[in-house]
């Protein structure tokens, strides 16, 4: 796929796309216009890398824990730093905060919505 439709798909801007590649977060090929042609799981991984940028992860970090979420595993020891390994628990910390809240209010509304259609159905 070019690049603005993987814009249009991951709601992410060009110049943002742009960036991942010159960062090594996503790769392409070249077509020989030019172009550049990225596979269908670059979707995913700019959803993931987006993802990371929310939560405050830096670019650099980001491309070193790339392998592990394709499943890989392969880390490269070094590049570990216990600054990184400092950042990186304080972030998933943070994930874990967030998810205990999204998963509160998920349940909220749930039950909203449970008594709000048992209301409905009453009437």
């Amino acid at each position: 796929m070019k690049i603005g439709e993987l814009s249009r798909r991951t709601d992410t801007p060009v110049r943002m796309l742009r960036y991942y590649e010159e960062q090594g977060l996503i790769h392409s090929e070249r077509l020989p216009n030019g172009y550049r042609s990225y596979e269908d799981y670059v979707v995913d991984r700019v959803r993931q890398v987006r993802g990371l940028l929310e939560v405050g992860l830096p670019t650099r970090i980001i491309k070193q824990i790339l392998p592990c979420l394709d499943g890989s595993r392969a880390i490269y020891l070094p590049y570990v730093t216990p600054d990184m390994i400092a950042t990186l628990e304080r972030e998933r910390d943070r994930m874990a905060e967030k998810i205990e809240c999204f998963t509160k209010n998920h349940r909220a509304i749930n039950d909203y919505l449970d008594a709000v259609s048992h209301e409905i159905r009453a009437s």
